[in-house]
């Protein structure tokens, strides 16, 4: 079993989909302004640019190098599918293993967290509700760290593997 510690972000490229819309999404990079490609922009600590925010106005979403997820009602949120995909692709490592909710005050519901593989995640906000807009909830991403268990595992069985080969090496 892994533990999670949390995810460095720095240097990483991620591209964004809102309810599988390449469209429905911009990103920092882009000065958020819909239109090809709009929907990847780098990972950045600025204090003033969140990564992306949903062309329908109502989410805004800001994750730090650290791997903290921030997300924002940008506008009093309508019923209805509110999902949103993000992809680190090979800009990632190590991988993503997991997603904490750390400040969910503003909300009531809890977003769905699907890990969709080692480097892109889901996030489902359909059955969260935001206490009034300009509120948000954070999360930490996490990767997996082997326990120390395993470790000692991996480190026994290497030994026993090599003392077999010393053994047949020595052996007429």
């Amino acid at each position: 079993q892994a533990q999670a510690a949390p995810i460095s972000l720095a240097g990483a490229t991620v591209t964004a989909t809102y309810n599988n819309d390449v469209n429905g999404i911009s990103g920092a990079d882009s000065g958020y302004t819909p239109g090809t490609g709009a929907n990847v922009t780098h990972v950045t600590d600025s204090i003033t640019d969140a990564e992306f925010i949903t062309n329908d106005g109502l989410y805004i979403v800001d994750f730090s190098t650290t791997g903290l997820l921030t997300v924002y009602a940008d506008n009093v949120q309508a019923a209805g599918q509110h999902t949103l995909r993000f992809d680190f692709g090979n800009t990632l490592s190590p991988a993503l293993a997991s997603f904490t909710a750390l400040d969910t005050s503003a909300i009531t519901g809890a977003p769905l967290f699907s890990l969709l593989n080692s480097h892109a995640f889901a996030l489902d906000l359909s059955n969260v509700s935001f206490s009034g807009p300009f509120v948000s909830f954070t999360a930490q991403l996490g990767a997996a760290v082997p326990e120390p268990a395993s470790f000692a595992l991996l480190v026994a069985g290497l030994a026993g593997i090599g003392a077999s080969r010393r053994k047949r090496a020595t052996t007429p």
